[in-house]
């Protein structure tokens, strides 16, 4: 039950320590608008690709090891952890914003002088700075099971001479090329994953938390209340309802957990439903948010630069999925609700629909921008920026609902931590293709995949089914989609299938991690709101 209590695994900060944090996220959104706006060519400073990537490493890697501490808090642990940790997290902050610094420095030299395979002494030492810490911000944020997975794969140069085929390579990397190799190549921690952080997520996580903070989770969940409340087994349905539609949004799951579960769990346990089915409908009903358009969280943008397609055609390829993920759902718990005679709440509790489209018709006009900029304009990097600033617009125009300085904080705080968290995680599994890619195994483990699978195609699926429902049950769905895209997807597509539906059939297997126990976080976060067994709602 306590792994769905977030608030534990950050650290709690002081005030300067958290106007830190606030001032480093700022820094980062006004960075990321500079690059994505071409603000260079007005301000007479146009960074390079790699300059920038090092800049959101010197500011988020030390945000990491800020935000989460070596160990999560403890009850009666107001600093997050005793004073000599803490003095060692200083230590490691310090580490990373300097080695950035100094990669950042030598940065044209790296492009220019084609460093990637032969990195000179000092560029290999500062790479293997970098990749421990880069393995320390993952293992605090990602936990340790994606750390000893990241860990394995990327020193996996360095010692597959020794193992046997398919995974033996030609000859072993030593430990400076290889560190060399993870901390310059645009194939590592500078690669897609970190790529399309820096170059797309950013500005749809700062939109997702706007929306939360702004109450959009509030008014998607009385919106479905209107609709769906008085049916059979209505709440289970607004569950759906509103879920899907937040996770539209925000692209978050545990979001649309906390959010719209905190009154759609009790409102079906009311009626009639079990604890632990309530928070299985709830946990399942968010986790379809990552395959909803039009944001599905960061694997989505991570699938457009694999695919090398825009995001948009990403949005059309999932919708009919989506609907018919959640067209199944709604269609199961009504069965169920005629199975057992659970009928909906009484019309007169319920809010109107008039009342609430009036009410949070900017979230419904926000929604629409977003769509028009991504499928019309085709302006995926700027869309989610214009969305923000319009939302929080209107939402200071609204006596109602308008920020106080407090507000502003949190809202800062939340999308610092979230970009601290997202970024370490993105620069760490970047080096399971680094590794891949320094060995030459990125091209042939598709043939040889293909050749145990004797070109059998329904065979390929089989063994993509199991391996992406098998790596989400231990990592996230981020984390088994890209070590799938980069071993299996080259097969799948090579023996003819669309890659379009190859990669979605993987994220699709891999997002069942937030429902499959035993990491089922999903499923945890809507026990702990249900009060039921978590291993039970993920059942």
């Amino acid at each position: 039950m306590e792994v769905a209590d977030t608030e534990s695994r950050y650290r709690p900060l002081s005030p300067f320590w958290r106007t830190l944090l606030m001032i480093i996220t700022t820094v980062t959104v006004a960075m990321s608008v500079y690059k994505l706006f071409n603000l260079g060519h007005t301000f007479g400073y146009v960074p390079i690709d790699t300059q920038y990537f090092f800049a959101l490493l010197a500011l988020l890697l030390p945000l990491c090891l800020l935000v989460f501490p070596i160990r999560p808090t403890r009850p009666g642990d107001p600093t997050g952890t005793d004073r000599a940790l803490f003095g060692l997290d200083l230590l490691l902050i310090i580490a990373s914003v300097a080695v950035n610094a100094y990669l950042f420095y030598y940065a044209l030299d790296i492009v220019n002088l084609g460093w990637e395979y032969g990195a000179p002494a000092h560029i290999q030492i500062a790479g293997g700075i970098l990749w421990a810490l880069v393995l320390e911000a993952t293992r605090r944020s990602a936990g340790f099971v994606v750390f000893l997975i990241v860990l394995i794969f990327s020193l996996y140069p360095t010692y597959g001479e020794f193992l046997p085929d398919p995974l033996e390579t030609f000859e072993n990397e030593s430990f400076g090329n290889t560190f060399g190799y993870h901390a310059i190549s645009s194939e590592s921690i500078l690669g897609i994953p970190f790529r399309a952080f820096a170059n797309l997520v950013i500005g749809f996580l700062m939109f997702g938390v706007a929306l939360q903070h702004t109450g959009g989770g509030k008014f998607f969940l009385n919106l479905a209340f209107a609709l769906l409340g008085h049916v059979r087994g209505g709440p289970a349905k607004v569950a759906i309802f509103s879920s899907g539609l937040m996770g539209s949004m925000s692209g978050s799951v545990i979001t649309n957990v906390m959010t719209t579960g905190a009154l759609s769990i009790p409102a079906m346990k009311r009626t009639g439903f079990k604890a632990h089915y309530a928070a299985g409908v709830e946990a399942c009903a968010s986790t379809g948010g990552v395959l909803m358009p039009p944001i599905m969280g960061a694997t989505a943008f991570i699938m457009a630069i694999y695919l090398n397609v825009p995001y948009s055609e990403i949005i059309i390829a999932a919708a009919i999925p989506s609907f018919l993920y959640f067209f199944g759902l709604f269609m199961q718990i009504d069965s169920y609700a005629a199975r057992h005679g659970l009928k909906g709440l009484p019309k007169v509790e319920l809010p109107k629909v008039r009342d609430t489209l009036r009410e949070g018709w900017h979230y419904v006009f926000v929604f629409a921008l977003l769509v028009y900029m991504l499928l019309q304009l085709q302006q995926e990097a700027l869309a989610p920026y214009y969305a923000t600033v319009l939302l929080i617009a209107i939402n200071q125009i609204n006596a109602t609902t308008r920020w106080k300085w407090s507000n502003v904080a949190t809202f800062i705080v939340g999308v610092g931590r979230l970009f601290a968290e997202l970024a370490a995680i993105l620069a760490g599994i970047g080096m399971i293709v680094g590794a891949l890619s320094l060995t030459g195994k990125v091209s042939t483990l598709a043939s040889e995949l293909l050749s145990m699978a004797d070109g059998n195609v329904i065979l390929l699926l089989i063994m993509g089914a199991l391996a992406s429902f098998i790596m989400g049950i231990g990592v996230t769905v981020t984390v088994a989609y890209i070590i799938l895209a980069i071993t299996l997807a080259p097969a799948l597509t090579q023996s003819g299938l669309n890659p379009m539906a190859v990669h979605m059939f993987m994220l699709y297997w891999g997002m069942l991690s937030f429902i499959t126990p035993p990491v089922a976080l999903a499923a945890f976060a809507a026990a702990t709101v249900a009060h039921s067994n978590p291993m039970r709602s993920g059942r």
